[in-house]
Order: structure tokens, then C-alpha cells, then sequence
């Protein structure tokens, strides 16, 4: 029939596809008879044969399979890494992709015409920068205990890792150490299929100004490891071992006890230093945390007079950071530990102008603003899903000049400050900050201004 509408490929179907531009999120894009599919693994100018893995009304989702012709821009990719897919991309291109995707959300997501972002701050390490790296134990085709990641779309595969791109050599060497010593002992790797085995993970932090190094390595419950032998092996400040109580692959739930060393790793940012708990967050990249925090810091306008707001503060680092030229800092933070290490970190500092308080946000903004008192500026720094409706209103009732969000999603981030401004806020400026080379993550940093 004239003018009919060609079907929309199915799960499995094998399509030759031309990419011409990356979705946020890393995908390329292509289309087909008008009908939208996004292809992981590959980039703008790549042709490439791809599987469909899902297929919905509108668009599909498909696998690079192939590429039978690569684009003119494609470069070699240092070693094969599934957490960095976009190492194939030149680095100019990474930062002109994450800057227009933070453009396109505000403009798309936010309503917002010709918004104000900034140029993106780049990376000042562009490979070997993580300070915490998370590895999985499983078994190769031969029954061999390898040490890595999951294979994509693979919860029971791990692929062994020889060179860990975003790791520095030392993390490498005591990846690859802790490795050869179980292997030694015969250990079993956790397989997530039968439940049974006994290595989980490999958790490993790096002080980048410090220097120290720690390995924490996650089992099952109750089954025999002589962590106290690994820990003399291996070259780490400290080694702690974690008996996973869930039956779910996690490295937050179970007991962990220290074999070697302090149970909280020290690393400096911003010229203060921290202690980091095994389970804390902490930005994974320390050089571009003092980028994204200096960012936070100018953008907060800070005199020596205001009180400041520091919300999902966390162990308390923006908030000290911004504590050094504020009058005072209010934190609050839903995690009670994290709390008290924000506490514990103030004092390292010898910082008495800031406050950290435990709290849901949207529960305790209330009482905290009749202790405090009416803030000059707010700092938000929220989960990837941004701020709710009822925390934004929270936020616009603490009536403060300015307000500073820290985002790692634009498209959360979009939508928060359009309902900032209608409610009579001016979106000053939003600068991305390159804090993930060789992924298609963007944080970045806005500023919302009261007119005076």
C-alpha cells in the first residue's frame, strides 16, 4: 500500500547503520526509515552492523556487532575497558560532545533559549585518574580465576583485567598482586549463578596527594580466608576485608574488619585533608574535584560574612572547602556516618564555622532554618536523580540570593533550574567540568541568582 509505514525492527534483527551523533549517555545515533536507533560502541561517521536488543514504538536499542567502516575521527583505544567507551574519541571531541549535551538538556529539558554555559574546564589527567576502583573475581573458560569487570550485559561474566586505563600502575600492581595470590591459594571465585564460592571483589583506594594505597577485599560470610597472610603480601598502607552478608553482589552490607593499617584511607583537596571511610563517598577524581569545588566556590561569591547551606553534604567536603571564606556552614546529610566523618574531617581542619547535622532534606530544612537562621547561599551536590519538587520547594523557601548546584546529570539538572526560575531565579551560568575523560559523564556546575 502507498505510503505505508515499513515495520520497526525486532529484538535480534541485524541492521546496517550509519552513525550521526551521540545521544547523552553515550550511544550513537542512527535511523532507519525514520525510526530512531541508539548503538552502543558506536560513534558519529562509524558504519556499523548492529543487533537490536530492544525495540519500542518510537526507537530501538542495539549493540555494534560490526564496524564495517569507521569513522574519520576514530582513534585507537588504549586497552579494552567497558567503563571507558570513549577513549576511541579524540579528546577534543569528548569535551565538545559534553558541553553540548549539557547546552541541549538545558534547552530541551529546561525550556531555557541560548542558555548560559560555560566553556567545559578540562581533565588534568585524561587516563589513569580514578582513586577508587571497584573489581569483580570470577573464572575464564578454563576454570582460571581472573580479576575485572562484568562483560556488558553479563551479571555471571567477568573479563579479566591486565591494564586498568583509568586506574594509575600502582593500583594495577596491587590489582595484579592481590590476583596472583589467590590464584596461589586455589580460592574460589562467588559465582552469581549457584551462589556459592568465595571472592567477591577487590575494592582499591589511592590517595593521589597522599600516597596511600588500600585494598579491602569483599567474600562470602564465614568461609575461611587468610586475610592476615594476603595483607602482608601485598604493598598496601592498609588491607581490610569485608564478609558480604547479602546474597546480592554488593561491597556496602556485611562485616568488615581492618588487617593492616588505618580502617579510613587521608587524602587532601583543596588544601584541607580528609579521612574517607571504607563505605564514604568521595569524588573519584581528586585533580578534578578541586576543579569542580574551586568552580562551586568562585560561583558562591563568598566575602567572609555568609551563611551558607551545604545540602547531601556528604562527608563534609564542599562544605569545608567553602567554610574557609563563608562566616558559617550549615551541613546536612541523610547518612549518619557520613556525618559524623564530616564532623571528624572539620576537626582534622581545625574548621569551628561549620555545622553537620544528620537528615532527609525535605524533612529537616524546616528546623534547620529556624536554628540557622535565613541563608545568603544554598549548595546543592544531589544523586543523579536531582532534586524532588518537594526539596526544590524547601529550597526556594530558605529565600537565599544565591543558589550553587553541583550536578552530575544535566537532565535532572535542567528541569530543577527551570522551576527555580519560574519561581524568580536567573540561571547565571552553568560550566561543565570534565570530570570522567573516556566516558560520556559530565558534571557540572550552575549558578541561580534572586535579581537584587
Amino acid at each position: 500500500m502507498a505510503g505505508a509505514q515499513a515495520p520497526r525492527p525486532r529484538r535480534g534483527d541485524e541492521l546496517e547503520l550509519r552513525i550521526d551523533r551521540l545521544a547523552y549517555g553515550g550511544a550513537g545515533v542512527a535511523r532507519t526509515n525514520g525510526y530512531v536507533v541508539f548503538v552502543r560502541d558506536a560513534v558519529p561517521g562509524d558504519r556499523v552492523r548492529a543487533r537490536v536488543t530492544k525495540s519500542r514504538r518510537s526507537f530501538a536499542e542495539a549493540d555494534s556487532v560490526e564496524l564495517l567502516e569507521p569513522s574519520t575521527e576514530r582513534v585507537a583505544a588504549t586497552a579494552s575497558h567497558p567503563g571507558a567507551p570513549w577513549q576511541v574519541l579524540p579528546y577534543e571531541r569528548q569535551l565538545s560532545e559534553k558541553e553540548g549535551q549539557v547546552r541541549d538538556a538545558l534547552e530541551r529539558l529546561g525550556g531555557f533559549e541560548r542558555p548560559p554555559v560555560a566553556t567545559i574546564v578540562p581533565a588534568v589527567e585524561r587516563l589513569g585518574y580514578r582513586n577508587k576502583l571497584e573489581y569483580s573475581f570470577g573464572a575464564d573458560e578454563q576454570g582460571e580465576l581472573v580479576l575485572g569487570f562484568h562483560r556488558r550485559g553479563r551479571f555471571d561474566l567477568i573479563d579479566d583485567v591486565s591494564r586498568d586505563v583509568l586506574a594509575s600502575e600502582r593500583v594495577d600492581a596491587l590489582r595484579e598482586s592481590v590476583k596472583a595470590w589467590c590464584r596461589d591459594e586455589g580460592l574460589s571465585a562467588w559465582d552469581r549463578r549457584s551462589q556459592t564460592g568465595l571472592l567477591r571483589n577487590l575494592v582499591v583506594r589511592e590517595g593521589r596527594r597522599t600516597g596511600q594505597l588500600q585494598a579491602r577485599v569483599v567474600t562470602s560470610p564465614g568461609a575461611a580466608f587468610r586475610a592476615p597472610e594476603l595483607a602482608a603480601t601485598i604493598l598496601a598502607d592498609s588491607v581490610l576485608w569485608t564478609r558480604a552478608a547479602s546474597m546480592a553482589e554488593t561491597t556496602r552490607e556485611g562485616e568488615t574488619e581492618r588487617m593492616k593499617g588505618p580502617v579510613a584511607l587521608e587524602e587532601e583537596l583543596c588544601g584541607l585533608r580528609f579521612r574517607i571511610s571504607p563505605d564514604a563517598f568521595f569524588q573519584t577524581n581528586t585533580e578534578m574535584a578541586e576543579r569542580l569545588y574551586g568552580a562551586a566556590a568562585e560561583l558562591a561569591g563568598l566575602s567572609g560574612r555568609e551563611r551558607v547551606l551545604d545540602l547531601f553534604c556528604g562527608i563534609g567536603t564542599i562544605a569545608l572547602v567553602l567554610a574557609l571564606d563563608a562566616g558559617e556552614v550549615w551541613g546536612v546529610e541523610l547518612v549518619e556516618q557520613a556525618v559524623a566523618d564530616a564532623i571528624d574531617n572539620a576537626r582534622l581542619n581545625g574548621v569551628d564555622n561549620a555545622r553537620f547535622f544528620a537528615g532527609d532534606v525535605r524533612l529537616a530544612m524546616r528546623p534547620l532554618l529556624e536554628q540557622a537562621g535565613e541563608p545568603d547561599v544554598v549548595v546543592v551536590d544531589p544523586p543523579r536523580a536531582g532534586l524532588s519538587q518537594k526539596v526544590v520547594r524547601r529550597v526556594l523557601e530558605a529565600g537565599a540570593q544565591r543558589i550553587v548546584y553541583v550536578s552530575c546529570n544535566p537532565t535532572t539538572l535542567a528541569p530543577n533550574a527551570r522551576q527555580m526560575v519560574d519561581a524568580g531565579y536567573r540561571l547565571r551560568t552553568v560550566r561543565p567540568v570534565d570530570m570522567f575523560p573516556q566516558t560520556p559523564h559530565i558534571e557540572s556546575v550552575a549558578l541561580l541568582e534572586r535579581p537584587a
